[in-house]
């Protein structure tokens, strides 16, 4: 249950990264709950594999372990896209830096 509540404020992070970078968010979102998924199965079958089914607290700890990678992978992606710009800012030109001419 606590899992659910941090992968609830790790898609706003995620998101709040999309939005940043002019992405949707609820796509960033989703793609976040996807890979959290993917990545805790991956790990629980990983966890089998080395401790057997017998340790259950070493396949819920691999599993979780992993999930968060799963975040870390999505994360890794966003932060590799370029922000947006704001080209709100007037430019300046060599030209704008001299001083003002006398017209006498």
């Amino acid at each position: 249950m606590i899992e659910l509540i941090a992968l609830y404020f790790l898609c706003k992070i995620n998101g709040r990264l999309a939005a940043q970078k002019g992405l949707k968010p609820l796509t960033w979102k989703i793609y976040t709950i996807f890979a959290w998924i993917v990545a805790e199965v991956i790990g629980v079958i990983l966890g089998l594999v080395l401790f057997g089914k017998d340790n259950l607290g070493s396949l819920a700890a691999i599993g979780l372990v992993s999930a968060f990678g799963g975040y870390l992978f999505i994360r890794y992606v966003l932060d590799k896209k370029p922000d947006v710009v704001n080209d709100d800012l007037p430019r300046t030109g060599i030209d704008d830096l001299r001083p003002p001419r006398r017209t006498s």
